[in-house]
């Protein structure tokens, strides 16, 4: 059974640990003084929402959001940036209870959608996105400046 809990302060090791695991799986180095900071200011700050997975005692797998707003529709979106399942409960429902999680977020918070982006060889979390109603969007290109 999941128990799914929108993260605090109280919740701070247990994200970082996963939030730092997450980093890695997207080939940067471990680092978690790092990671605790970072969380700790979005939690702080509560510039994000992120939602933990717990099996029992143990976090499984959580999952940030980030808001903006769409101009064009006046309404808030949802920025679905992060989602990572710790390997041992992969394919055991964490991922699409933290995705579904995630759309009741945008439901109460009557916002117009939630948007995400994934690797291009990320073809398990494509499947769930395509099973769960996502749709790639195909009308707009990305593109990205980086300042660094």
């Amino acid at each position: 059974m999941n128990e799914i809990v929108q993260a605090n302060l109280k919740h701070l090791d247990e994200v970082t640990k996963l939030f730092d695991a997450y980093r890695v799986f997207y080939g940067q180095t471990s680092d978690l003084s790092a990671a605790r900071s970072f969380v700790q200011q979005r939690l702080e700050q509560r510039d994000s929402v992120i939602f933990v997975v717990y099996r029992g005692t143990v976090a499984a797998g959580f999952t940030q959001l980030y808001p903006t707003f769409s101009s064009v529709q006046m309404k808030r979106v949802w920025i679905l940036n992060d989602l990572y399942v710790d390997p041992e409960f992969r394919q055991s429902g964490v991922a699409e209870s933290l995705m579904e999680q995630a759309r009741g977020l945008g439901i109460e918070t009557k916002s117009a959608a939630i948007t995400l982006q994934t690797a291009t060889d990320n073809i398990n979390a494509q499947s769930l996105y395509h099973k769960l109603g996502y749709k790639k969007a195909m009308s707009f290109y990305q593109y990205r400046l980086g300042i660094e």
